[in-house]
């Protein structure tokens, strides 16, 4: 092995990184590209006199920082005025005609999520900030490494600044959302928040573990190129790495008018989240000629949609108790139709979220779908207060064990710390038997509730012994012989699940699915992983310091070794099991759409990816195939507008089990 071989390894990454998070065609498998970084990860340690800032192994994140340092920007970063209706566009268009009549304009989406700067020297990422104030910007560079759409050395050894958004796309946050949920950690409002909180944690390896995105939209500065036009620059930004969105030209305001409608409703279809979009004029030398004022540029403005809202009333503040014991405050509202579903509740986070909004029992409310998905109380109407609302605190005992409540200094969260709260055990029993974790079907949030008020479960291991007491079972409400029957061959069969889903459903604190699978393949054994040492734990591959602290906790608390010990009795599997990787589908990406027949939307997807597919959530040019069933909507019409193939669940089941493309 020499340093030439490891470099090849280091493009060799880099390119299949590319291929997946910027070009969405992926050419090797998940599994494939895991072994490929091993390896490297393996060379690098062997020789770290041959680690260069360039690395993929980068990417994981490093150890915490004490903070961030200040970026000041030689070259204010501006922001762009905002127009809300067709009369501000024409004004606006008004405006750009009096100095230069013949324009072209450029019309970009406005993603919603945190703007950075990027440096480059000689092709190499050397700095990322936030954009901050345009003046002084925050260096979160480790971070922005961990960001797989992020080329850390372009195809050009050139020196340039770009400016683009870190985001997060609508399927991968209602599946963080999912994760947090089921680890009992309070929910993010929306994908911005969650883009902007993950990009300014202190532990870059948690931001790793957050599925961010970018799309760079503007060349701030280069030494190496001249360019004419801002679709040049886009051009010119793709062909060394970057990541850009799509664009469309225009001349005349009017169709700029009639396409600002037309997104309005279909931004519902994209699978990032855009709150409005940008209107820029193209040729840089107009734009010059155009200038700034002290706030914003003269050659450019957003149009902002309007968000989906209604007013409706907060009936009472109820608080839920999570599995970690985190109490999470819950609005109850007079039902009120917004954005195609009926709302009657509301998160609302936490304390401090409650007190900067000043939300009180009995206040009228703005409620909007943050991200077009999870209701939120945006704010409240002052000015309908009758004198009547009742100000909400957050209880000082457990409304379900009636434990007291701690709030630790620093922290937003208030919990139970009594480990034996039913409500905690409750939703740890939810979360040990989903369908993520031990998948035993028959046994839903109604079943365990009912088996816990009985005395018949109380923690996993009682689970498995259920068959001991079928003629009890069968005398259930709504039980019966045969769902006691198929309930109980269920529970036998999740015992050879692979070890990946028992270590989830233990519910680790900050093991979530990508954890417990980097942590079986790791390990091989639950008994090796129960003896691991945090030194030894910080050492691997997506495993950051925190998580390890909370691993070796856990196996520490006598009460969990006991519960692990009486699984193993019960005969559960505790060893990673050699699945051989099916490679039918390697190279073709899917769009799913619709109801299937028989399969549900995750276990199609699992499908896919578990054979060397991949999966996408919008259709484009790089789809191979859309997967249709009942009401498929705008993606198939789109998917028959492109000519792409089109098929059944039958015809993707044939596809899976035999590779052939050509039926």
């Amino acid at each position: 092995m020499n340093s030439t071989q490891i470099e090849q390894l280091r493009k060799k990454i880099e390119a299949h990184n590319r291929a997946y998070y910027v070009d969405d065609a992926p050419v090797v498998s998940d599994y494939e590209y895991d072994k490929l970084m091993q390896e490297l990860l393996d060379m690098e340690a062997a020789h770290p006199e041959w680690i260069t800032p360039d690395s993929p192994t980068q990417r994981v994140g490093g150890t915490p920082s004490g903070g961030f340092t200040k970026v000041v920007y030689s070259r204010p970063k501006l922001s762009l005025s905002n127009s809300f209706d067709a009369g501000d566009l024409r004004d606006f268009d008004r405006r750009v005609r009096q100095t230069c009549p013949d324009v072209t304009y450029i019309v970009e989406y406005k993603f919603d999520g945190l703007t950075v700067v990027l440096n480059y020297e000689n092709g190499i990422f050397v700095q990322g900030a936030t954009r901050g104030d345009g003046e002084v910007g925050e260096n979160v560079t480790a971070n922005l490494k961990t960001v797989r759409s992020i080329p850390l050395r372009l195809k050009e050894p050139v020196t340039l600044e770009v400016r683009g958004e870190v985001f997060m796309g609508k399927t991968d946050f209602d599946q963080l959302n999912q994760r947090r949920q089921l680890e009992g950690e309070s929910l993010f409002a929306n994908p911005r928040n969650a883009a902007a909180g993950s990009l300014r944690q202190l532990d870059s390896k948690l931001t790793a573990s957050r599925p961010l995105d970018i799309f760079v939209f503007n060349l701030e500065a280069s030494e190496d190129v001249s360019l004419t036009s801002h679709s040049q620059s886009l051009a010119y930004l793709k062909s060394l790495g970057f990541k850009t969105s799509e664009t469309k030209s225009f001349r005349d305001i009017e169709e700029i008018i009639a396409f600002c409608n037309h997104m309005e409703e279909e931004r519902k279809n994209l699978a990032f989240d855009i709150d409005g979009l940008v209107i820029k004029v193209d040729q840089l030398s107009d734009r010059e000629i155009l200038g700034n004022t002290t706030k914003s540029p003269r050659w450019a403005i957003a149009y902002k949609f309007s968000p989906d809202q209604a007013v409706t009333t907060v009936d009472a503040i109820t608080v839920q108790v999570g599995r970690t014991g985190a109490l999470t405050p819950v609005a109850e509202l007079s039902p009120v139709a917004l954005a195609g579903s009926v709302i009657s509740r509301a998160t609302l986070h936490n304390e401090d979220n409650i007190k900067a909004k000043d939300i009180r029992i009995g206040d009228h409310v703005v409620i909007q779908k943050a991200g077009d998905v999870i209701p939120e109380v945006d704010h409240v109407v002052v000015e309908k207060r009758t004198g009547n609302e009742v100000v909400f605190e957050m209880p000082k005992i457990c409304p379900v064990c009636h434990e007291p409540t701690f709030r630790i200094e620093g922290e937003a969260v208030t919990k139970c710390l009594n480990m034996v709260c039913p409500a905690q055990v409750f939703r740890k029993l939810v979360h040990f038997t989903s369908r993520d974790a031990m998948n035993i079907e028959g046994l839903g949030p109604g079943v365990l509730r009912l088996l816990m008020n009985e005395k018949l479960v109380e923690n996993p291991v009682d689970i498995y012994h259920l068959y001991e007491k079928r003629d009890v079972l069968v005398t259930l409400e709504k039980m019966g012989e045969k769902s006691v029957d198929n309930l109980i061959t269920s529970v036998e069969a999740s015992k050879k699940n692979e070890l990946t889903r028992l270590i989830f459903g233990l519910g680790i604190p900050l093991v979530g699915a990508r954890g417990a699978k980097v942590l079986a393949e790791h390990f091989k054994s639950m008994e090796k992983l129960m003896a691991a040492e945090e030194a030894e734990l910080k050492e691997i591959f997506d495993i950051g310091e925190k998580m390890a602290i909370e691993i070796v906790d856990f196996f520490k608390t006598s009460k969990n070794v006991e519960i692990i010990k009486g699984l193993e009795r019960a005969g559960l599997n505790m060893v990673q099991k050699t699945a051989e990787v099916s490679q039918t589908l390697q190279g073709k990406t899917f769009v799913l759409t619709g109801t299937l027949p028989s399969l549900e939307r995750r276990e199609a997807k699992a499908l896919i990816e578990t054979n060397g597919g991949k999966v996408s959530t919008s259709v484009s040019k790089k789809t191979d195939f859309v997967v249709a069933g009942e009401k498929s909507g705008s993606k198939q019409t789109k998917a028959q507008e492109l000519g792409i193939r089109i098929i059944d669940e039958n015809e993707f089941l044939a596809l899976v089990t035999n590779g052939n493309f050509d039926l």
